[in-house]
């Protein structure tokens, strides 16, 4: 051991290890973010609905599963199915009895809950105005969402989407539970092989760190390029004329006119009493 809390040789031969769990555990994030993003989309929509039969569901799936912590989300869906005969002598099996495939399914719901509610706050706040506009034009609830509700709620949303994509990276570190070999369950491992807590724990939480800013620097440039036709305001230009070459003249004001209060003498005279 060196005089720093980690150990370079260690983390250095712990490198390979990690790399597999740092691509495990890619994977499941981008799976989910997928998988989440497609669930979240129409249970959004029924949320957002006057009608009772479809917001009354969506409403308890969301709440439900924003409640519902994520480790016993995962025990549930990993040991809990298993128990049911039915499922494990059925082709289901196949599905759980996949630690990888159960914690797809249970990070999916956990993710898509909070993604409803974000979808549904980036809607909701495109103005009014904006809508009752599209539809005075007479564009169709479908091309009202394509083409200005839709775009504009993607860039309303995109740092709240950015915060819920970085909690829920840091959220699959407990899918080690199930068996799943993700980079904490690496750092675990080799915690245990060679009693030392702090090398494999930082070398994992950099691999965090670096992970969730590549994304973090990712969305940023997505967010200017969105922004990019937007002008800061500022003040007022000077009024430009245009020459007929083409050139632009800057014309300047014209003086402001002057009021004489002296009158002349003859006609003081004129108004003088006799």
């Amino acid at each position: 051991m060196s005089a720093l809390p980690i150990d370079l040789a260690l983390a250095w031969r712990s490198l390979p290890a990690m790399f597999g769990g740092l691509a495990t555990t890619i994977a499941l994030v981008l799976i989910v973010l997928v998988t989440g993003l497609l669930l979240a989309i129409p249970v959004s929509v029924a949320r957002m609905s006057r009608n009772p039969i479809a917001n009354i569901p969506a409403a308890a799936f969301v709440v439900f599963f924003r409640g519902a912590p994520l480790l016993i989300l995962l025990y549930f869906v990993y040991y809990g199915f298993g128990q049911v005969e039915a499922i494990r002598n059925g082709p289901l099996w196949l599905v759980f009895g996949n630690a990888f495939a159960c914690a797809v399914i249970g990070l999916t719901f956990n993710h898509a809950a909070f993604m409803v509610e974000v979808i549904r706050g980036s809607l909701q706040a495109v103005p009014a105005g904006l809508v009752e506009a599209a539809s005075a034009l007479g564009l169709t609830p479908r091309e009202t969402l394509v083409h200005i509700s839709g775009p504009l709620a993607i860039r309303y949303g995109l740092k709240a989407y950015l915060n819920e994509i970085i909690m829920f990276i840091k959220g699959t570190a407990v899918v080690g539970v199930i068996t799943v070999t993700d980079l904490t369950a690496v750092a675990n491992g080799l915690f245990e092989e060679t009693y030392d807590p702090f090398t494999p724990m930082l070398t994992a939480a950099f691999f965090y760190w670096a992970l969730v800013n590549v994304i973090r620097i990712a969305f940023e440039r997505v967010d200017r390029r969105l922004a990019r036709h937007l002008v800061r305001t500022g003040p007022v230009a000077e009024p430009t004329s245009v020459a007929p070459a083409g050139r632009t003249v800057h014309s300047s004001p014209a003086p402001a006119p002057t009021i004489s209060t002296t009158a002349p003498a003859a006609q003081l005279q004129k108004e003088q009493v006799p």
